[in-house]
């Protein structure tokens, strides 16, 4: 029986220890296709599987990566062929289900034309649910020239191409972050205007404050969406992706009282497969490949448990494709 390469999270002393190692094809988890995988991403819930935190995995051994873009290799499935180029987002692949941190993986979603497999993982789990929160927003009646729109956690992997896709849209893109000296990176995406996120983290003094956005995506979570939440303008919309700043929401529902305004929650892990697809193509044609190149670095996958606990801290800028091969 042939073997792979992957790195391998084992359960030792109760802490996760990850090592790259072969293993054989017969412990590839059943399903219709069997896809050659070239790249993988680095997103923050692979940061909190590699170190073990909020018992995402539940059994091990287990290879991790919630992302993969490759080639199918072996199909008995009627919608892929051999030599198909596929891609595969979500579907908790990389916790319940062995994940893309390997040279072998099933479940998947074609490639979109346009798109080379490290393209496509420059976008990832954070490009998509970016997407899906720009949809989410045009949906609910955000349209260019109706204010500022805000980004928070602007400088991460989701927040940079949320700040390139609303910019290349036509809105006014204000950007939230914490590392001032990354200036002319988010207003190389696009970013008109900064905004220290200081200034969006403490819990907010009162039910409503000044109107100040037209819609926003954000993700932090926490004290930060609570206080958006008190900013937004009449009717206003918020895509709450993420949870970097915390789970808690110490808000109060004065702002859907009085301004009528929107929580609208983005879920790209079990989101349906036409979303997906919808999703996928708006990215092939709405967001600057030019951009993606500037915000992407590639590593190897020795590299991935040390990033891991810079991810979580959010030291790591933009995004980052893991070359299973290297």
């Amino acid at each position: 029986m042939a073997t792979f390469r992957a790195l391998v999270l084992h359960e030792e002393g109760g802490k996760v220890a990850p090592r790259i190692e072969p293993v054989d094809e017969a412990r590839l988890p059943p399903g219709e296709v069997t896809v050659a995988v070239e790249c993988s991403t680095l997103n923050y819930k692979d940061g909190m599987i590699l170190q073990g935190i909020g018992r995402l995995v539940r059994s091990y051994p287990h290879v991790p990566g919630i992302d993969f873009a490759g080639t199918v290799e072996r199909s008995d499935s009627s919608e892929f062929a051999p030599g198909d180029p596929v891609i595969l987002t979500g579907w908790r692949v990389g916790e319940t289900q062995w994940g893309g941190y390997a040279e072998k993986a099933s479940h998947l979603v074609r490639r979109p034309d346009g798109l080379t497999a490290k393209q496509a993982m420059a976008i990832g789990t954070a490009g998509l649910t970016a997407m899906l929160a720009v949809i989410a927003l045009e949906r609910h009646g955000l349209r260019p020239g109706a204010g500022d729109v805000l980004v928070t956690g602007a400088a991460g992997g989701l927040g940079s191409v949320a700040v390139a896709l609303l910019s290349k849209l036509g809105y006014r893109v204000v950007a939230s972050t914490g590392r001032p000296q990354l200036r002319d990176y988010l207003t190389g995406l696009g970013a008109a205007d900064l905004i220290d996120r200081a200034a969006l983290a403490a819990t907010p003094s009162r039910p409503l404050d000044s109107e100040r956005w037209a819609g926003a995506v954000d993700a932090v979570g926490g004290t930060t969406l609570a206080t958006i939440l008190t900013q937004l303008n009449y009717r206003a919309g918020v895509a709450a992706c993420g949870l970097a700043g915390g789970s808690e929401l110490p808000a109060t529902v004065i702002p859907f009282l009085l301004r009528g305004v929107s929580l609208l929650g983005i879920d790209s892990v079990m989101c349906p497969h036409h979303e997906r697809v919808e999703a996928w193509q708006r990215l092939v044609g709405g967001l600057p490949l030019d951009h993606l190149e500037q915000m992407t670095q590639t590593v190897p996958l020795s590299a991935l448990p040390e990033m891991a606990p810079q991810i979580l801290r959010g030291d790591v800028r933009g995004r980052t494709v893991v070359d299973v091969a290297r």
